[in-house]
């Protein structure tokens, strides 16, 4: 595959394509020296502590030393030295991705931007807000509270993932089905190239079309391809209060049917949430959050136009929901309804570790994207999928946009039932591809998923990717062996 499936060379620049087991190891005193004091560790449990994301079934053994940037130029010098010394690094944030692309290759430097975590600079005029990398997606949201600003991209993680990490993998969330995904709001990124050149990619003005737009290039490229050490963000005034609205259903297919049909109809919700019977049931479990577990499933929808908009488009939801067999329609302009709902929403991933937790310990969470007018034949060929393989298949949703989050529950003990959950995540993968849609929505595809990435992609698209790769990354020293490695 080129330049960016290669081996990194050894110490002296020698060649090692395709041999990571030769990799010497580089003169870290020297790299030491050329930052500040305690920011390069070579000890083994640091390191091996911040080796892996939360992903499972993903490779982490091999670092070398860990680097925790506090600037630009820790960074730059970095990269400047593994270029010298032609060693691979892997750029790393909060750590709370789920696809493995944070986690350590074979003598590589990991490095680290999580105390990079400044606000530089809020902009009232400009509505744009100047950060470092490491900041935590709602630590900003606090800080841009008091200005009466808002930075919409509200992924599920928005309490430990960093806007360098939204930004490596396009985040979306909850809001994103009105606001957009994080590319929607990057202004402009201040990013470190493989060689350590600093480059300001991005005008500081709402419009600008001088030359290609590289900016886009390193949204969603997961550490591929350069290193964002600052960027500046959109930001809206402060979103209103919304109408929130709650609909059960008798099954999965109902809810879906009941979000395509409300979209195609012209609805406009500011969050459109899906959860399955199985996902409403283990929230029950977890806490006191009273709802109905009875149900197939159920559907969250808020609206923040005006008051007789809103009232209006409630009224359209639940025609449409009724009319989709819905069991209970209600909803409410009380924001503590709101704030509860969403609260018991964001609880998902505790609950499903919980679930994981006394069933085995295994749990895989998909990320597969669809057209929405697709999603009731995603929830028939899920049902398909349960009963042939006896595996436990939750689903929650970020139901507006198609953004679908099964996950897969299994015992991690057992060998065949572990082969078997695997078979099956990557199966969903396969269906949401037959029906139109991407293998991955928003958590990116790292390591767990970059064998499917050429299913998904064509033959031009892949010598496309590569060969930005390979421009930017001659030596394929970025994170390898993670999204692109597998074309």
């Amino acid at each position: 595959m080129g330049t960016a499936g290669a081996a990194v060379g050894d110490a002296d620049g020698n060649a090692s394509a395709g041999d990571s087991r030769r990799v010497a190891v580089p003169p870290l005193a020297e790299l030491a020296s050329r930052l500040g004091e305690g920011v390069l560790t070579t000890d083994p449990d640091i390191i091996a502590a911040h080796a892996r994301d939360e992903a499972l079934f993903c490779p982490a053994e091999g670092a070398i030393a860990l680097v925790r940037a506090t600037s630009a130029s820790d960074v730059q010098e970095v990269m400047r030295f593994a270029t010298e010394h032609r060693i691979p690094v892997v750029p790393q944030g909060a750590r709370s991705g789920i696809s493995g692309g944070a986690n350590a290759s074979p003598g590589a430097i990991l490095l680290s931007v999580a105390r990079m975590n400044d606000v530089v600079a809020v902009s009232e005029a400009e509505r744009t807000v100047t950060v470092q990398p490491g900041i935590i997606n709602q630590d900003l949201k606090d800080h841009l509270a008091p200005f009466g600003l808002s930075y919409p991209p509200d992924p599920g993680s928005v309490g430990i993932s960093s806007i360098g990490g939204n930004i490596a993998t396009n985040a979306g969330g909850l809001c994103c089905v009105k606001y957009g995904v994080t590319r929607d709001y990057v202004r402009s990124l201040t990013v470190v190239l493989a060689d350590g050149t600093l480059s300001v990619l991005g005008p500081q003005t709402a419009k600008g079309v001088a030359g290609l737009d590289m900016r886009q290039l390193f949204i969603g490229s997961e550490g591929t391809l350069g290193v964002i050490v600052e960027a500046t963000l959109r930001l809206v005034p402060a979103l209103p209060d919304p109408f929130t609205a709650v609909a059960t259903f008798p099954d999965e297919r109902s809810g879906l049917q009941t979000v395509a049909d409300f979209m195609a109809g012209g609805g406009v919700p500011s969050l459109f949430e899906f959860l399955d019977g199985s996902s409403l049931t283990m929230l029950n479990a977890y806490g006191d959050f009273g709802l109905d577990g009875e149900a197939g499933s159920m559907l969250i929808m808020q609206v923040d136009l005006a008051a007789a908009e809103s009232e209006a488009m409630m009224a359209n939801f639940a025609e449409v929901a009724h009319a989709c067999g819905a069991l209970d329609v209600a909803y409410s302009d009380d924001p503590a309804d709101s704030a509860d709902l969403i609260a018991a929403r964001r609880m998902i991933q505790p609950a499903y570790e919980k679930f994981a937790g006394a069933h085995g310990g295994g749990q895989l969470l998909d990320d597969v994207c669809l057209p929405r007018a697709a999603m009731p034949e995603f929830c028939d060929r899920l049902d398909a999928l349960r009963e042939s393989s006896g595996l436990t298949i939750s689903l929650v949703a970020h139901a507006g946009d198609g953004n679908t989050h099964p996950s897969v529950f299994f015992d991690a003990a057992d060998e065949a039932e572990t082969a078997k959950a695997l078979e099956v995540f990557g199966e969903i993968m396969r269906i949401g591809l037959e029906l139109g849609g991407t293998i991955t929505g928003e958590h990116g595809v790292g390591y767990l998923k970059r064998d499917w990435l050429g299913e998904e992609l064509d033959a031009g698209a892949q010598r496309m990717q590569l060969a930005v790769k390979n421009a930017l990354d001659p030596l394929g020293i970025l994170n390898p062996g993670k999204m692109l490695g597998g074309l």
